[in-house]
């Protein structure tokens, strides 16, 4: 019988991302995606990642870049004002084919324009997970690691204020990624 474990939104969705193999995460704290930096902070050391606080949410995400060059399953995690000052990276992120994961969790404000349609300059689109519990948060945060190296692209997984504070049973399933090309 499969183990589950009662965990909030927030911590589950990072640790999904750890379960899936990132280990670069980058964020800058900012409600309501604050929890997931601060569970990467203490999770990620124990397995050989690295977790940084940037100074600003642009920082963060050429961090996430700079991993994502050197081939490392890397993350990042902001909301909608936060993802706003990330728009030129992510389009240049997708023009240079680096896959990495973003989690939007979102504020009272709606963010799919600006997740569904992207941002930025350069014409890219790239896909958009958008979970409605906590358990399908986390399948869906392993299945946007797969997908990002699969298809060489940033993947973004919404989430909200309520997802990420519902505390919630879940299960740390595995992929098979017999299909992704080699890093290399």
């Amino acid at each position: 019988m499969p183990t589950r474990v009662l965990m909030e939104g927030s911590h589950a969705i990072a640790e999904a991302a750890i379960q899936a193999g990132c280990r670069f995460y980058a964020g800058y704290p900012i409600t309501p995606s604050t929890e997931i930096l601060e569970y990467m902070s203490h999770r990620l050391p124990q397995v050989g990642g690295v977790c940084m606080n940037a100074e600003s949410e642009i920082e963060a995400i050429n961090m996430v870049w700079g991993a994502a060059g050197c081939g490392v399953r890397a993350m990042i995690a902001s909301t909608g004002q936060g993802i706003s000052l990330m728009q030129e990276s992510l389009a240049e992120l997708a023009n240079a084919q680096l896959p990495c994961v973003v989690v939007n969790m979102m504020r009272g404000q709606g963010d799919y324009f600006q997740a569904t349609r992207g941002g930025g300059h350069g014409d890219y689109r790239h896909i958009v997970l958008a979970p409605s519990t906590v358990q399908e948060a986390v399948d869906l945060v392993i299945l946007a690691f797969h997908l990002a190296d699969k298809w060489r692209n940033p993947v973004d997984v919404l989430g909200d204020f309520i997802l990420g504070h519902t505390s919630e049973a879940v299960e740390f399933r595995t992929l098979d990624e017999r299909d992704l090309p080699p890093k290399t």
